[in-house]
């Protein structure tokens, strides 16, 4: 339910494929589908907020020898240089059928936008945007990226560009050679735009060169509090306690958001170290508990960035609980991480959840609550999508049939 509650009710889905009534009385008449799921967890589609569509599944043609962040930003570029819509087309469409199949019904993807990939991924991002609208929500993100060397000049010439294709801005500050006038070029886009800005912001471990205080800067001067996202964030986890609770006190006051990407940072960071290797992640317990909106997400697919990866967030969701720290008793937490946070982050508002007027997109599955959903997933489950079941596990098509077999005899 929107607050987070567990209650029996039935779910009406109306012809435009969505929700017309949770619970009461179902009085439709005779003459439309009914769906049993009586004693089956009912619960939001997962929510995906940070993905980067156009690298997925390129692992083979972009190999990464160092497994460094560095290392796999310039084996992309070295392979989005020849990248064609054809192959960008191909490879997003098969993983977003994966995530869809394991319950991800909403997506946003970061698009590199450079000198290298130009305008093929967000072009062609946009195309699989609109035809799978009835399917899947995708949000794009012009990712107008700084590799060392790339010209600032370009960007800023090409930003508008980008970001007429895009739902939202994106950069990562700290590789540019001048992230200060880099940083005013994302959010001066935005801003004219009306777009809000999504960073991949301080995805390291080194205390010298945080940019925090320069992004809030930035959230004023430009009116975007509450229109904001830092991923990653690692190095919060490596400032001293103090200074830690400082940005996440401004984070607070500005309502910025959070999202945190345990594939990405446990496989990048802290390949230098020679004893107790950090985990990498960004202070992920801490920020839940004290009321930030972190969100958890897959980031990279199957690519220099994350070799691994299949596209089901509940996996994330464990990944985000063991290494970050979290505990037992914060399943909810973790479920909430990968649905309503991110939802709200992406600003889907009322057009996402159990509620009325949201777009019909669930998961109806076996299990008796959010907690065993988490913990150890599905036997069987089945995705709707605007109100149509777009997929079915076999273990309950299994248990359909038996119960048809059943109803025969």
């Amino acid at each position: 339910m929107p607050d987070g509650r567990e209650r029996r009710a039935d779910i009406i889905v109306g012809v435009d494929g969505r929700i017309a009534q949770v619970g009461g009385a179902a009085n439709t008449g005779g003459d439309l589908d009914r769906i049993d799921i009586s004693g089956r967890l009912v619960t939001p589609g997962l929510v995906d907020m940070h993905q980067h569509l156009d690298k997925t599944g390129v692992l083979r043609f972009t190999p990464n020898p160092s497994g460094t962040l560095q290392g796999a930003r310039e084996a992309f570029a070295r392979y989005a240089r020849t990248a064609g819509p054809e192959d960008i087309l191909r490879r997003a469409a098969r993983t977003m059928a994966r995530c869809l199949s394991r319950g991800t019904t909403a997506i946003r993807s970061h698009i590199n936008v450079d000198k290298d990939a130009g305008f093929n991924g967000i072009e062609s991002l946009a195309q699989l945007r609109s035809e799978w609208t009835d399917r899947l929500t995708l949000q794009l993100v012009a990712f107008m990226t700084p590799h060392p060397g790339q010209d600032l000049d370009w960007l800023m010439q090409n930003i508008d560009r980008a970001v007429q294709k895009a739902d939202a801005v994106g950069g990562t500050p700290a590789v540019s050679e001048d992230p200060f006038r880099y940083m005013d070029i994302l959010f001066g886009a935005a801003e004219k735009h009306g777009k809000p800005v999504d960073l991949h912001l301080d995805e390291h471990l080194d205390t010298r060169r945080p940019l925090f205080d320069a992004v809030f800067d930035r959230v004023r001067k430009f009116n975007m509090q509450g229109r904001t996202v830092l991923s990653h964030a690692s190095v919060l986890s490596a400032l001293p306690r103090d200074a830690y609770e400082r940005i996440r006190d401004q984070i607070l006051e500005l309502d910025i958001g959070v999202v945190t990407l345990p594939a990405a940072n446990l496989y990048l960071q802290g390949r230098d170290a020679d004893t107790l290797p950090p985990r990498g992640l960004t202070r992920v317990a801490d920020l839940v508990r004290s009321g930030v909106p972190i969100a958890t997400a897959s980031d990279n697919i199957q690519d220099p960035f994350v070799p691994t990866g299949s596209g089901d967030m509940l996996e994330i969701g464990r990944w985000t609980l063991l290494a970050g720290h979290l505990k037992g008793d914060e399943l909810k937490a973790v479920h909430t991480m990968m649905t309503t946070i991110p939802a709200r982050l992406m600003g889907l508002g009322g057009g996402y959840g159990l509620r009325e007027g949201a777009r019909a997109d669930f998961l109806v599955t076996d299990c008796p609550d959010v907690d065993t959903l988490v913990a150890g997933g599905a036997d069987a489950m089945t995705v709707f999508a605007g109100g149509r079941p777009v997929f079915e596990t076999s273990a309950m098509a299994a248990a359909k049939e038996a119960r048809r077999h059943k109803a025969e005899c």
